[in-house]
């Protein structure tokens, strides 16, 4: 039967001449899609783009920048595409005449973006890309894929220059923070000395205080004499008035203005002491008033030197953190673009940079601080100062007041003395005395009223001194802790200026800094079982796909049911068709084989499968193609090409599986070519035997069913067909 089969295929040269052309249609088409895939991005230099550069250049701290014809020049060097220079009317017009691929377009403003980093609103740089898409959408794909790593190299270009800048700012703040650690040094050592001198005012203050105590007691002395003084002044009038009205009470009147005289002694006694005590306090008043006065000056010259001070560094502050605030919010546009390692440095750069700021400002706070409580005792000895001067002025009128109404009072007494001298020795005389003594007594009395006046004035005064000493005092204690605080903040700047000096002077950039801040990352790529290029990847899809078409055609060309001769029984009926596609499989796939092995020069990780999967694969498919047109006819060969189209769409041959639509993901597991594809990958390129022997496992169960189903109608066919026509014979 078998050798039947094959003298009818050689006897008929129309079918053998047809079998002789299938044998090399899986060749064709695994051998032609593969050459022609082989390495597709190996043809891009020749792949039209044009360039389109408007860039009208910018300059950058005085130097001229023209990132346009950089970028032009890098790209037509690089040889990625076949890059074309043209006007952009000339670009429109090849893109739409379909000589150009796509289209690069610099905008004008292209450099001039770049220069905008440090701007409130920095703008980026921008490229348009304009592919025709229509004229072939995978060559505008690859062509958006090589955008992307132009645009990889410009943000790289980019970037470096803009972390020189950086880097160069960050070098002038540390100039910066040295002159102004200089500076706060200074400051340190003024403020050590107004603490001092706050510590020295201190102590006047609080001999002052004390003095006025020891004032304010004498005053009230000298008020207290000076009513007596009044009083007695009061009783002489009385006696003398007394007198004039008889003589009869001379005597007595005589011995009142006795007593009174002697109450007039003692008051001028007191008076007298009164008075010495109140130069000796006034004398210590102006000594201290003087010290004083020349204490605050010190303070208020100091504290305005400091307080000027302090202004300039807030302000110099202010700029500072408003600067690296403006510097971190104009850099988070950027980083966002960046790779993460990029982002990483440049967060980094500006926490430093913030620490420093802050270290800065906390010192700040503590010399405002210290100036504001100076400020303040400066205020309290100022206003302390000015109501002594209020009250010492107030005890000087009383002063004035005291001298001028004693020799009033001296006149009256002594003309006292005189009337009673008058009295003892003329008798005669004692109206005329009487009334000298009577205008003298007016006249004491009235100075006495004046005098107790301004001993109530000069008590008023120095109660008033006493107070305002002691607020002064108060206020001084104040200004010494002020002061001490200010000294203290000033240390504390001085020594935060100094770190932040050392971390700024610390940073070295050169162009490797620069280039690192412009492409942090390098990617080394360590590929686990490589894949050279596009036509070792695509050879598993390629090669089942011919395999399948060539099986496809062998059942137009060689009839799979009508026998050679009438046979036997089903077996050998089966038998010797089997034995046609067996040979016709093993020439495609020799064929097939050996054009893309040695051919096209595939590469394979283990010969001997490789051959042994092609075999496989062909005898599968060639037994499904049996199977189908042996049973169905014609309706058979449809069905196959369905079954073909869900291969190609279903085995993941070309996109991950995860890629296609979930309902045709069913089908993955249901078809055999899933599995052809899967033991090709495992023989070229992995080398996994283990998932290579299980994909065989499901082959061969395949192979087995196909091939049982058919040999099961041809022996029912036989059956049916030849058994009525043995029994007519």
């Amino acid at each position: 039967m078998i050798k039947a089969e094959w003298l009818k295929i050689l006897k008929t040269r129309k079918m053998l001449v047809s079998i002789i052309a299938v044998l090399f249609i899986p060749v064709m088409y695994a051998g032609m899609f593969l050459w022609a895939f082989w390495d597709p991005y190996a043809g891009l230099p020749n792949l039209p783009v044009a360039i389109v550069n408007e860039d009208k250049g910018a300059e950058m701290d005085g130097e001229k920048l023209d990132l346009g014809d950089t970028l032009v020049e890098k790209l037509v060097d690089s040889e990625q595409f076949n890059f074309i220079e043209v006007s952009k009317e000339q670009a429109e017009k090849g893109l739409n005449g379909r000589d150009y691929y796509m289209i690069l377009e610099i905008p004008t403003n292209f450099s001039d973006h770049a220069t905008t980093l440090l701007d409130d609103k920095p703008s980026k740089l921008v490229m348009n890309y304009i592919p025709n898409e229509g004229l072939n959408f995978l060559g505008a794909q690859i062509g958006e894929t090589a955008m992307d790593r132009v645009r990889a190299e410009v943000n790289a270009q980019v970037s470096a220059t803009y972390a020189e800048k950086l880097f160069d700012s960050i070098a002038t703040l540390g100039d910066g923070f040295t002159e102004a650690a200089d500076g706060s040094n200074k400051l340190d050592e003024g403020a050590q000395k107004v603490a001092n001198g706050a510590k020295d005012l201190k102590g006047y203050l609080e001999q002052l205080a004390s003095s006025t105590i020891e004032l304010s007691n004498g005053t009230d002395k000298i008020t207290k004499g000076a009513g007596d003084a009044a009083k007695g002044a009061n009783d002489l009038s009385t006696g003398l008035v007394k007198l004039q009205d008889g003589t009869v009470q001379l005597q007595k009147g005589a011995q009142q203005a006795a007593n009174g005289a002697t109450s007039l002694e003692q008051g001028l006694t007191q008076y007298t002491q009164g008075v010495a005590k109140v130069e000796a306090g006034l004398n210590t008043l102006n000594d201290k008033q003087q010290q004083i006065s020349s204490g605050a000056a010190s303070i208020a010259e100091n504290a305005g030197a400091l307080n000027g001070a302090a202004n300039q560094l807030t302000s110099g502050s202010a700029k500072v953190e408003a600067g690296i605030t403006a510097l971190s919010n104009q850099l988070q546009g950027m980083m966002a673009s960046m790779p993460e390692e990029q982002a990483a440095v440049l967060k980094q750069t500006l926490a430093e940079l913030q620490a420093g700021s802050a270290s800065v400002h906390n010192g700040l706070n503590s010399l405002s601080a210290g100036t504001e409580k100076l400020q303040a005792g400066a205020n309290q000895v100022s206003s302390g100062a000015t109501q002594i001067a209020a009250g010492q002025a107030e005890v000087l009128a009383g002063a004035n007041t005291l001298t001028a109404k004693s020799n009033a009072l001296v006149e009256g007494a002594k003309g006292l003395q005189a009337g009673n001298t008058t009295l003892a020795a003329k008798l005669g005389e004692l109206n005329a005395g009487v009334k000298t003594a009577v205008t003298g007594s007016k006249t004491l009395a009235s100075g006495l009223n004046e005098l107790a006046n301004g001993t109530t004035t000069l008590n008023q005064g120095t109660s008033t001194l006493a107070s305002k000493s002691g607020e002064l005092a108060q206020g001084s204690a104040t200004l010494a802790d002020g002061s001490t605080e200010l000294a203290d903040g000033t240390s504390t700047l001085s020594g935060k200026l100094g770190e932040a000096s050392e971390k700024a002077n610390e940073v070295h950039a050169n162009k490797d800094t620069y280039d690192m801040v412009g492409s942090p990352v390098q990617v080394d790529k360590e590929s686990v079982n490589h894949v050279p290029n596009y036509g070792t990847g695509f050879a598993p899809y390629f090669i089942s796909l011919g395999l399948f078409v060539g099986a496809l055609l062998i059942s137009i060309v060689f009839p799979l049911v009508e026998p050679a001769i009438r046979p036997k029984n089903g077996a050998a009926w089966f038998t010797s068709k089997v034995s046609v596609l067996a040979f016709v499989g093993l020439i495609q796939t020799i064929l097939t084989v050996v054009i893309v092995k040695w051919g096209l020069g595939l590469e394979v990780n283990n010969l001997g499968y490789f051959i042994l999967t092609a075999l496989l694969t062909s005898y599968v498919f060639l037994a499904l193609i049996q199977m189908l047109v042996s049973i169905f006819g014609d309706p058979g060969r449809f069905i196959a090409i369905v079954v073909l189209i869900l291969q190609l769409t279903t085995s993941a041959g070309t996109f991950p599986l995860e890629l296609i639509p979930s309902p045709l993901q069913v089908f993955n597991k249901l078809l055999p070519m899933t599995y052809t594809v899967q033991a090709f990958k495992s023989s070229i390129s992995t080398g996994d035997m283990t998932f290579l022997m299980q994909n065989y496992g499901v082959l061969l169960g395949f192979l087995v069913a196909f091939l049982a189903i058919t040999f099961g109608y041809f022996m029912l066919l036989h059956t049916k067909r030849y058994s009525k026509v043995a029994e007519e014979n």
